[in-house]
């Protein structure tokens, strides 16, 4: 089988706190994204969320429907962004084929019935990033290059959280329904993301780190700002960080994630912000 999809239900603040580490990695952490010639996605009750990765080597793969959505074709009701963290490849698209080159991106429209993934060389694969969420709209597939993206300069290196975010599928680079999708580079010497901490009630988000170096981590914070937990990560894991959660992260070097987000509002900027010394 070339598909493969697990489901996560929603779970309240109440219940979280009470989770000790299995079960939080089990409701949060979407540990593996890419495998070899294979479709991996983590559909998530947290505004019906789907993320996860197609990882295209020797096989063309093509995207499939899957029960939980009751469509004819994955995207009969849903928008797909997708960002390409590996080599060279081609996401064809109703026909239209699409080059992406490292972190390069993709969106797909609703209503878009036929998609499959390539590599152009099966030495250096292809890593398709998946985001999909449902979409009441048809707008047009469009690629956006890195050159195209919306990029932001933030923090610093005193606070160990410098850091270049790249807006890619946002408001303002692209029309989306509700879907958004960028990428935060962490500069050398810099470790903290999302600092300060923030909640956005009228959205949900995901982040998938990648980047990291072998033998290191990514320590993932979570939770209501009074009530944090921690969950440790590895290279190329994601994290579902629902509505009323912080979520912020620190590694033992600098690294690269996506967010990617979806709820009833496409401002970027619409935040609830945490006073570093409120979190506990």
């Amino acid at each position: 089988m070339k598909m493969h999809y697990t489901l996560r239900q929603a779970v309240s603040p109440r219940e979280t706190k009470t989770m000790d580490t299995t079960a939080l990695r089990e409701n949060f952490l979407i540990e593996t994204v890419f495998q070899p010639d294979e479709i991996q996605l983590c559909y998530t009750q947290f505004d019906r969320y789907i993320a996860g990765g197609a990882m295209p080597v020797q096989d063309i793969l093509t995207l499939a429907t899957i029960p939980p959505l009751k469509a004819e074709y994955f995207l009969e009701r849903r928008e797909m962004g997708i960002i390409n963290i590996g080599g060279a490849g081609t996401v064809t698209a109703d026909g239209v084929a699409y080059e992406l080159q490292y972190k390069e991106a993709l969106y797909l429209g609703k209503g878009t019935k036929e998609v499959t993934f390539a590599s152009n060389q099966a030495d250096a694969p292809a890593k398709f990033y998946l985001n999909s969420a449902p979409a009441h709209q048809t707008y047009p597939s469009k690629k956006v290059t890195r050159a195209e993206a919306e990029v932001v300069e933030l923090g610093s290196l005193e606070t160990a959280n410098k850091r270049t975010i790249n807006k890619l599928l946002v408001a303002g680079v692209i029309q989306t329904c509700q879907l958004q999708m960028g990428m935060t580079e962490l500069q050398t010497g810099s470790v903290w993301n999302t600092m300060p901490a923030h909640t956005h009630d009228r959205r949900m988000e995901v982040y998938l780190y990648f980047e990291v170096p072998t033998g290191q981590a990514v320590c993932h914070f979570m939770g209501e700002p009074q009530e944090t937990r921690h969950i440790w990560m590895q290279n190329e894991q994601a994290v579902i960080s629902p509505p009323w959660s912080i979520h912020a992260g620190a590694a033992t070097s600098n690294y690269t994630f996506i967010w990617g987000m979806a709820g009833e509002n496409l401002d970027y900027s619409d935040m609830d912000p945490c006073p570093i010394t409120d979190l506990r």
